[in-house]
């Protein structure tokens, strides 16, 4: 291994995040850490390795992040544009699998359905990444807490709320805030709950940790005296026919200054990307010096390259 310290051993495959326990999540943020400071130590960790790059969704973020992280650590990337022919139209996932083992090292998958990256980890035996999918966007959630660690130190007890549909990434911010030992409340309108099998993991994770997860209603409830307010579009790509309804849904649940004005006083606002400005934040919070949604963005690079050295050295 030509890394400077050596990760833990964990699963070679990052399908959802809860294959890592809170050991393996710091360990992971260290190396995030110590990546960012001098990247020049880690500028051969990849040199000989093929990357396949699938994705069934448009992305700036992710297919950036992710390119220039294989390259920067001497690998190189292969993108397969998979959205306008999705997996499985033209030929079986299996059978990609099954080819793109004999080529490359491993697979990044940006995807709607969860099934298609499990798939592709039942039949290649490369590690899979998870770009994001329609239950999990575990690299966004991991880049996320550590950016916060950042600015807090510990994560241990640091109150987040987040604020809209249970999605995806709702999901991943459960699981990996369980891991973290963070306090995450979560406010959705009647019948956008997050996933009861995954809160319930969540909940069980953070038992361990000394966290806390709560689903909540109100979003005034959920945003008192928090360190970080987070929120997320309410209709998801492939949602798009839902729009207008799940903006009617959504009323109050704009993050806006008097939502954030609810927050602890040294608060900071978060968001995934892309946002509708207007919509579930504001352009007064969303731009405001509170706003670290720039670091996020930055720190999926970082954090992105901590789980590719991790699982492919």
């Amino acid at each position: 291994m030509n890394a400077v310290t050596a990760p833990l051993a964990l699963s070679n495959d990052l399908l959802t995040g809860t294959e890592w326990n809170p050991s393996q999540v710091r360990e992971l943020f260290r190396l995030a850490s110590e990546i960012k400071a001098r990247p020049d130590r880690y500028r051969k960790a990849l040199a000989g390795k093929v990357l396949a790059l699938i994705f069934e969704k448009p992305s700036l973020r992710t297919r950036v992040t992710f390119e220039v992280g294989v390259t920067t650590l001497g690998g190189s990337a292969i993108f397969l544009d998979h959205t306008l022919t999705h997996l499985g139209e033209r030929e079986s996932v299996r059978d990609i699998a099954k080819n793109l083992e004999r080529w490359v090292q491993g697979i990044i998958a940006r995807v709607f359905a969860q099934e298609s990256l499990e798939e592709f980890a039942g039949n290649a035996n490369i590690p899979v990444i998870n770009a994001l999918s329609d239950r999990y966007h575990p690299c966004q959630a991991f880049a996320d807490f550590f950016t916060l660690a950042e600015r807090f130190g510990e994560l241990r007890g640091l109150k987040l709320a987040y604020i809209g549909d249970g999605n995806n990434m709702c999901h991943s911010l459960l699981t990996t805030g369980a891991r973290v030992g963070a306090h995450v409340r979560v406010a959705t309108p009647a019948g956008y709950e997050p996933d009861a099998a995954i809160v319930a993991e969540a909940k069980r994770v953070a038992r361990e940790t000394q966290g806390k997860i709560e689903i909540l209603r109100s979003p005034e409830e959920a945003v008192a005296g928090v360190q970080g307010v987070y929120t997320d579009v309410w209709a998801s790509m492939g949602q798009e026919e839902e729009t207008a309804k799940r903006a009617a849904d959504f009323e109050g649940y704009q993050v806006n200054e008097a939502l954030f004005s609810q927050a602890a006083p040294d608060a900071l606002f978060l968001h995934c990307l892309p946002a509708h400005r207007g919509l579930e934040v504001s352009e007064a919070v969303i731009d405001s010096p509170r706003s670290i949604i720039y670091d996020q963005a930055e720190n999926r690079l970082h954090v992105q390259k901590a789980i590719l050295h991790t699982l492919l050295t």
